[in-house]
């Protein structure tokens, strides 16, 4: 069995060294299409970033520039 590759570092593969709450298009690429928070094992940034990427779209779900998760019944 082969040891899996790591997944490229999106922020780092655009060249984006702080995470703003105001990039609206750069967020939507860590949420789902319900809206939840992607895990860091599949976005495949470092633990630092995720915590970045996390705050910065709570803060812009606040501002309404992101949806909350939709609560599927």
């Amino acid at each position: 069995m082969r040891a899996a590759r790591r997944k490229p570092n999106p922020l780092h593969a655009r060249g984006i060294e702080h995470v703003d709450w105001k990039d609206a298009a750069l967020l939507r690429t860590f949420i789902s299409d319900r809206g939840k928070i992607r895990a860091r094992r599949v976005t495949g940034l470092t633990g630092q970033q995720q915590r970045r990427v996390a705050v910065a779209i709570r803060n812009a779900r606040e501002m309404a520039l992101l949806p909350y998760p939709h609560a599927g019944r």
